[in-house]
């Protein structure tokens, strides 16, 4: 197999966003249960921790970009039509755009910078 083959680049787009997500699962999942904030106040001061919403960020945009690797190929094989295929990619990358920017909002916010 080549290095230009089809579909070579989301395929490991997949797997490194897979690999990525599944490392922060771990991580929160252990870092809960050694220590759940018990209050309001110690959730936002966890999020507003610069390393810790940094690292939900990045998060997030590795989260959008599996979900834009994935309903992008699922599209293009499925949706033969090509402004039908067109204007679903552009309302999902507009609605992934949203989301990534509602979750910069919500971790500025709970930090105090917004």
């Amino acid at each position: 197999m080549s290095r230009t083959a089809s579909g070579f680049r989301a395929w490991i787009l997949q797997r490194i966003s897979a690999a990525w997500l599944g490392l922060f699962v771990l991580a929160t999942l252990g870092y809960f249960l050694l220590s759940p904030p018990a209050t309001f106040e110690q959730w936002r001061a966890f999020v507003a921790h610069p390393v810790v919403g940094t690292l939900i960020l990045v998060t997030v945009a590795v989260v959008l970009l599996h979900a834009w690797v994935g309903i992008r190929d699922v599209l293009i094989d499925y949706v033969p039509p090509l402004a039908l295929r067109l204007t679903l990619l552009s309302l999902f990358g507009l609605g992934f755009v949203a989301c990534g920017l509602w979750a910069l909002q919500v971790i500025l916010l709970a930090s105090g910078l917004a």
